[in-house]
């Protein structure tokens, strides 16, 4: 073949192929035939495994390429298991992420856990699935029905562990308003809490699931009493249960109570580690988001009675940097607040199985 003809053919075949390379899709092409790790802190059966592997039956059909979903239980030191494998030792590639403990931004910016070593505004956080409300409730049986009986008397809770928000929360309650909760903790999760209550042997509890209410059950007797609740806002639910930041002081407790309503609001943060390059951190952002917009993802969780509130990536990394970087004035107040001074483990419990 002459050369010019030969020149004509190479040239004919780089312009068949070149349409076939321009539509390439890099981000499709990285997570087809990939697993989407999704590392959850605790073992199955509690909260955070529930909600992780409901995301990742959907979150995987907004991935270009179509990647598959592999829920890994991972319980241990209260999610600081899970959380050092996914930033330090898993890849970096934005194929595993996980759901972070509650507790962990307050913790950071008030130095309360030692064996947290990781910089939380470091992470690339991904989204926050759920904004409910911590409640503090008590049995049908229980004389403390109100925030003024909790003042005037020592009340019985039951908590998982000195360390949990719940535990912090109650805490704040004792130092800031009056009140004389005093706290059992290590329960191995919720639902033995919950146990507890309906055995009598604990008054009450902190949780974001509370029992419902029954305000027209017509039979009193049958109702639990909520004391008060801490968030953003007042849950729909609860219009009548004060909010912590309705009952602040003065300005300097005003700021104290913003900044643990706003670290209560976070409960069900997911994030990938440091380092994931930022088109996959964008990827996963926009189908967390993609996600929790989609009206068979609502369906399911409806069904499933899933609270389900999105916060974006974008705007869940700045609350978690507005936590851990607050004024060392706020922060100072907050240490003082958040010192437990009423509690004791409980007796015969087994700690460990971290449901929730």
């Amino acid at each position: 073949m002459p050369l010019k003809q030969s020149l004509f053919a190479i040239v004919a075949a780089a312009a068949l192929l070149w349409p076939v390379a321009s539509d390439a899709d890099p981000i499709a092409d990285f997570y087809s035939g990939k697993q989407l790790r999704i590392v959850v802190r605790a073992a199955p059966g509690g909260s955070y495994d529930t909600y992780s592997r409901f995301l990742g039956r959907h979150i995987v059909r907004f991935i270009p390429g179509n990647p598959v979903a592999v829920p890994i239980n991972m319980p241990g030191g209260s999610g600081l298991k899970a959380l050092g494998y996914v930033e330090n030792v898993a890849p970096k590639d934005g194929t595993v992420f996980t759901m972070v403990s509650q507790s962990f931004p307050m913790d950071q910016a008030l130095h309360l856990n030692k064996a947290l070593d990781i910089d939380l505004r470091k992470l690339n956080w991904i989204g926050n699935m759920s904004e409910q409300n911590q409640v503090l409730y008590t049995a049908p049986i229980s004389p403390t029905r109100t925030l003024e009986d909790a003042k005037k008397r020592e009340t019985i809770v039951g908590a998982t562990s000195i360390n949990a928000t719940s535990t912090q929360l109650i805490a704040l309650y004792n130092n800031a308003l009056g009140t004389k909760f005093k706290i059992i903790y290590g329960y191995p999760g919720g639902a033995e809490i919950a146990l507890a209550v309906e055995r009598g042997e604990l008054e009450g509890r902190n949780s974001t699931t509370p029992p419902t209410p029954f305000a027209n059950s017509g039979d009193k007797s049958t109702e639990f009493h909520f004391i008060i609740q801490t968030g953003l806002k007042k849950h729909p639910a609860y219009p009548d249960v004060p909010l912590l930041t309705d009952l602040a002081g003065n300005a300097d407790e005003r700021a104290a109570f913003d900044l643990i309503s706003k670290a209560s609001a976070v409960s069900r943060p997911f994030a990938a580690a440091s380092g994931v390059p930022k088109e996959r951190v964008d990827v996963l952002r926009k189908a967390f988001e993609e996600s929790m917009n989609d009206p068979q993802f609502l369906e399911e969780a409806k069904r499933q009675d899933l609270e389900i509130a999105l916060t974006t990536g974008e705007e869940l990394q700045k609350i978690i940097a507005d936590i851990i970087s607050a004024s060392p004035a706020t922060l100072e107040r907050m240490k003082t607040l958040m010192v437990v001074h009423s509690a004791e483990a409980a007796k015969g419990i087994k700690p460990g199985r971290e449901a929730e």
